[in-house]
């Protein structure tokens, strides 16, 4: 697959997300403090409160900078790490909340943590915005989409192949379950999609203008040939050209010769015959097209050539693209609409 050329911030960019950045560490490190202050108020041991600290926000802070480095390395994070960013916090809130001595307390203790999680959260949603908006690639979402492709193809053919009628219906329900999450969340797949169907739409319209605008093409009107003139021959007067035949001149035999009957071979006009895909796939030295295969650029030229002169007159553009796709020959929009630009710059260049 082709990915869209990297791009780099700019300095205001770069700027601003700087900007942002800075209060999702401050506010995640204001959290940290709160926590250790209320459990030194509990426990009046700094050791215990930095321990506490340690655990919560210290293991979530290290979570949430392997994710920042997955992300800007174009890798998705694992499992663990995911869970952990949330787990952790709800840990040291659930820590919290247990050794505060009344309720308003356990209110205030648990909520301290979560300002951890979620700057730990907002930094790693930054980076990978900022490695999808650079490089056009975004892991989480491939990851994502591998990890349904993956159960999608298990149960279709677990619907197909496997003996147990119920097995059967119930992967098959489950794919189609499947079938919506695909390519959920990839900006790149719904960029690409555009892309097709501006080209699809590219294409239309333009067949479509060409039908508008072409000029109609008129016979010329059948000539009418004059019986031509017989050559004036110099010397011959008015009383005719042949001379006059007597007696002597003319032998009349009684007795004809027979000439024998003989078979006769009948003149007919000679037919040429149409010429096959794989007889123009010889002459350009590519190997011949078969439908329902990927092509390469020289083989779309020869299905293109032989669709062109498979009736007269020859087909237009969308003519041949509509036999194209019933033929059952692969390729996409774009590669066609190149191949058939070649195959015209060779009929204007041999004409």
């Amino acid at each position: 697959m082709k990915h869209p050329p990297e791009r780099s911030l700019s300095r205001g960019q770069a700027w601003i997300l700087g900007a942002a950045a800075v209060p999702m560490v401050a506010f995640g490190g204001l959290g940290a403090v709160g926590t250790y202050s209320n459990i030194t108020s509990v426990f009046h041991r700094s050791a215990t409160a930095l321990g506490v600290v340690a655990a919560g926000e210290g293991a979530t802070l290290v979570l949430a900078l392997v994710l920042v480095g997955l992300t800007m390395l174009g890798q998705s994070a694992p499992a663990a790490v995911r869970v952990g960013l949330w787990t952790l916090p709800a840990v040291a809130s659930l820590t919290g909340a247990a050794v505060a001595k009344s309720v308003t307390e356990a209110v205030v203790f648990a909520v301290t943590p979560m300002a951890m999680c979620v700057s730990a959260e907002g930094m790693g949603l930054l980076a990978r915005r900022i490695v999808v908006y650079r490089t056009g690639v975004d892991a989480e979402a491939q990851r994502r989409n591998a990890a349904v492709m993956q159960r999608l193809a298990y149960h279709r053919a677990r619907a197909a192949n496997h003996p147990d009628q119920k097995a059967r219906k119930g992967s098959e329900l489950e794919s189609w379950k499947l079938a919506k999450k695909v390519g959920t969340g990839d900006a790149l797949l719904g960029a690409h999609l555009v892309g097709v169907q501006r080209e699809r739409m590219t294409a239309g319209a333009d067949a479509a203008l060409a039908g508008m605008f072409a000029l109609p093409v008129t016979a010329p009107a059948p000539g009418v040939t004059a019986a031509p003139e017989p050559p004036a021959i110099e010397g011959v007067d008015e009383e005719g050209v042949t001379p006059p035949v007597t007696e002597e001149d003319t032998q009349v035999t009684d007795v004809f010769d027979t000439v024998p009957a003989q078979g006769v071979t009948p003149v007919t006009d000679g037919v040429t015959p149409p010429v096959t895909l794989e007889e123009i796939a010889a002459v350009a030295g590519v190997p011949a097209p078969v439908a329902g295969e990927p092509l390469s650029d020289a083989q779309l030229v020869v299905v293109l050539r032989h669709l062109r002169y498979s009736d007269d007159p020859p087909l237009s553009y969308r003519q041949a693209v509509a036999a194209f796709r019933e033929g059952g020959f692969v390729g996409g929009e774009q590669r066609v609409r190149k191949a058939w630009g070649s195959l015209m710059s060779h009929e204007e260049s041999e004409a």
